[in-house]
């Protein structure tokens, strides 16, 4: 029997390393980022691009990886090296790896053809079948247009990630800022676009993930970014620099009240609704009415808050009767 796959892990940090710098490679285990992916695109330059898949492989399957989600950003689909990379980092470490993130995808079909030779990889090679995930990247106006589709194109997609900096690109944004707003506009220029990309993944619950802040030792700046997106409900955003992290996994976790709150919602949701509580559909929980809708509130907080490791420090109490 298949083990389900947990589509929807933590990911508040998502640190990107160069696949070709092992000393990164290294430091990158011992930082308390929610998922790693070793990249073997913007952050590798062509010629390093061979030798770093291999170099990929050996961290992988060496390395330490604990309590982090592993992923492999190949070459996206319009280059030479795409297939090579996923043939080359699947064969060789694909029991030891959680996803493959594909850049600057434009259109569902992209998807359909890495999830098919994922699959082809996975019968050969006798791993499991449909285990690795996709994260799918949007970094242009074409790829934002088709969005729905490509959240939907594969039951192995578990994120959709906004790549602003070649995105503010294709739509000829006047800024060099990546992550920043444009001069000259006074209200947020990514809103429809991070709204659109939100709107897509939780349609086909997915994940949503906001992309880099280039300037990372403005770590005032990347909080600000952040904290626009988490309003939002996106679920996390990359870290570029160690200094992002401590800020992406507080600003994408619940505060500690919101945690107790949500925690107890659900308790008293489950003793109101039940024989013992009257089987009542709404009840009053110190001064709040609670009911159906709050429960479905409190799950979202809740589980974002058990995904961080929260613990709550507060208990229901059945009211005396």
């Amino acid at each position: 029997m298949t083990t389900p796959v947990n589509r929807l892990r933590p990911r508040r940090s998502c640190l990107a390393v160069p696949g070709s710098n092992p000393r990164f490679l290294e430091k990158a285990q011992g930082l308390p980022a929610d998922q790693v992916f070793l990249d073997l695109e913007d952050a590798c330059a062509p010629l390093a691009k061979p030798e770093a898949r291999h170099t990929i492989v050996k961290f992988l399957n060496e390395g330490d990886w604990t309590g982090k989600t592993r992923v492999v950003r190949v070459n996206d689909w319009t280059t030479e090296w795409t297939y090579r990379d996923v043939v080359t980092v699947v064969e060789g470490a694909g029991q030891n790896l959680d996803c493959i993130m594909l850049p600057k995808v434009q259109n569902a079909e992209q998807v359909v053809a890495l999830d098919l030779l994922l699959t082809q990889i996975e019968k050969t090679m006798g791993f499991e079948v449909g285990k690795i995930g996709i994260e799918a990247q949007i970094e242009n106006a074409q790829g934002l247009n088709n969005v729905n589709a490509i959240a939907q194109a594969s039951p192995r997609l578990e994120t959709i990630i906004f790549g602003p900096a070649d995105f503010m690109a294709s739509i000829n944004m006047k800024s060099l800022v990546v992550g920043e707003q444009p001069p000259g506009y006074p209200a947020d220029a990514y809103h429809y676009i991070l709204m659109k990309i939100l709107m897509a993944a939780r349609a086909n619950n997915l994940q949503a993930i906001d992309g880099p802040y280039l300037q990372i030792r403005n770590v005032e700046g990347y909080r600000e970014v952040a904290q626009r997106a988490a309003a939002l409900g996106f679920d996390g955003k990359w870290v570029l620099h160690p200094g992002q992290v401590e800020a992406s996994n507080e600003i994408f976790s619940p505060s500690q009240e919101d945690y107790d709150h949500a925690e107890l919602i659900l308790d008293a949701y489950d003793y109101y609704t039940s024989e013992a509580g009257g089987k009542k559909g709404s009840a009053m929980l110190g001064d709040e009415m609670i009911d159906e809708a709050s429960r479905k509130m409190a799950l979202v907080i809740a589980g974002k808050g058990r995904a961080a490791g929260m613990t709550r420090t507060s208990t229901f109490e059945i009211p005396e009767a």
